[in-house]
């Protein structure tokens, strides 16, 4: 089992982000994510960039979950953002995203990705969890949220 407080760390959840557009948001995260997890910021967002290319990963209701694999991860990191303002992210259902839960993985980490993914989602999925995380005040109360409310990944 993983639960949230191994993928996140304090300084990976943050609130008020800044962004004009999908790829300006995605380089800007993966350059937060590699200082905080001492990765090259460059191939944490060629990771993410190039993921995205295969499919929008804006799986509607404003959420996001950019995600991929990156050489020479021990274990699966992530960042969670709350967007200063929505933005265009072509997501499925065509809104804009105002949500981000960013998740890299070590190469070889096939079935734990995947599984990691499924929680992420899961708890995006979640309409009264949703709300809480656009409604707290500050970047510790999401992290509480994400940490002590729910925080195994099933």
């Amino acid at each position: 089992m993983i639960d949230f407080s191994a993928m996140l760390q304090p300084k990976t959840v943050i609130a008020g982000v800044p962004a004009t557009n999908k790829k300006a948001l995605l380089t800007q995260l993966a350059s937060q994510l590699a200082q905080a997890y001492e990765l090259a910021p460059k191939q944490a967002a060629t990771a993410l960039l190039d993921r995205e290319k295969i499919g929008s990963t804006g799986f509607g209701a404003g959420v996001a979950i950019p995600h991929g694999k990156l050489e020479g991860l021990g274990r699966i990191v992530g960042l969670f953002a709350r967007l200063a303002q929505p933005i265009d992210y072509q997501a499925i259902d065509e809104l804009p995203v105002d949500l981000v839960f960013v998740m890299l993985s070590p190469p070889q980490a096939g079935a734990e990705h995947l599984k990691a993914l499924a929680g992420v989602s899961r708890r995006l999925r979640d309409q009264a969890f949703v709300a809480k995380l656009r409604g707290a005040g500050s970047p510790d109360a999401l992290y509480a949220l994400w940490t002590e409310d729910g925080r195994e990944l099933d």
